[in-house]
């Protein structure tokens, strides 16, 4: 689809699923879709970005997953599915962590101490979950960025969206629903067609497209800044 309308994909974003289009995406890659755009700004190659539930704050969002039902119906089964990964290539990874140790895990967080940060040379969690957290650089970022957000989401906080950055941002549009957990966003009592998240994904596609200089006009973004 995008080879026939732009030069340039468009970069789209779940945590959990991706689609078939000629898009940039992938599976929980939406914080890292944010820190990309924020630290190539101009160079990114993309036209526009949309994200759905990206946790803005990686630390907010790891505190948010502690509290004792979030553990219980997400933290716990997360960590345990992590740990089935490092026991599936045991061989390989136990050159450099102590997977005994980490399979010992009960909490991402607790995975990410004693996993994460050791494969990737972080001296805490702390120092990794802010070097992930994407909410403070979107001041960087240089195209057009929609990010859906529901105030019910465990996994990305209220309290920890950056409703002041956002703001003063002309290319960055936060739009917060009441309820829609994590990438669900239901319409009616019985949910069983089109829900809001995809009306939304082919509106934004399409207007990104068809309209691509009244958007960029509207953000405050100059043609020779993209080209």
């Amino acid at each position: 689809m995008c080879s026939t309308l732009s030069a340039r994909p468009l970069a789209v974003a779940t945590d959990v699923w991706s689609s078939t289009t000629g898009e940039l995406q992938g599976k929980s890659c939406c914080m890292l879709l944010l820190n990309y755009l924020a630290r190539k700004r101009t160079q990114s190659g993309m036209v526009a970005g949309l994200t759905i539930s990206v946790p803005f704050d990686a630390q907010e969002s790891s505190v948010s997953m502690e509290e004792p039902l979030n553990w219980l119906l997400f933290n716990k089964i997360l960590a345990m599915g992590l740990c089935r990964t490092v026991s599936r290539h045991r061989k390989i990874l136990e050159k450099v962590v102590d997977v005994d140790y980490v399979l010992k895990s009960r909490t991402i967080r607790e995975f990410d101490e004693r996993f994460t940060i050791v494969q990737f040379g972080y001296k805490s969690s702390l120092e990794y979950y802010r070097d992930a957290s994407p909410g403070k650089k979107l001041p960087t970022t240089a195209v057009p960025i929609l990010c859906l957000n529901a105030a019910d989401d465990p996994f990305s906080p209220q309290n920890a969206f950056p409703l002041t950055i956002v703001q003063g941002l002309p290319n960055v549009a936060l739009l917060l629903t009441a309820h829609g957990g994590h990438i669900a966003f239901l319409d009616g009592l019985f949910p069983r067609g089109e829900t809001y998240m995809e009306r939304l994904f082919g509106q934004f596609i399409q207007a990104v497209f068809e309209h691509p200089k009244d958007i960029n006009k509207a953000c405050g973004i100059k043609e020779e800044q993209m080209s």
